[in-house]
């Protein structure tokens, strides 16, 4: 599985997900890790972490912020959501 970049790009949108978006500075890591996976067009990201990525209150608006720079979302979700079980 290859390693994706940190580019800068993703880097101001982990910034506008925190800035105007649900995450709190807390989860600035949460953020670029979203943000990256959105600039590489990843289609799914798959976390056990539910307080901050595969939260269904925050992803809309996750994915609000992801649409109005330009990029389409991944899928957020845990590995269960995605195998249906």
């Amino acid at each position: 599985m290859p390693q994706l970049e940190i580019r800068a790009d993703a880097v101001e949108l982990s910034r506008a997900l925190l800035q105007r978006g649900p995450l709190s500075l807390k989860a600035s890591a949460d953020a670029l890790h979203i943000a990256i996976a959105a600039v590489h067009g990843v289609e799914y990201l798959l976390t056990w972490n539910c307080k901050h990525i595969a939260n269904a209150e925050m992803r809309p608006l996750i994915e609000r912020v992801c649409r109005a720079r330009g990029y389409e979302p991944p899928v957020l979700c845990t590995p269960e959501e995605l195998m249906g079980g």
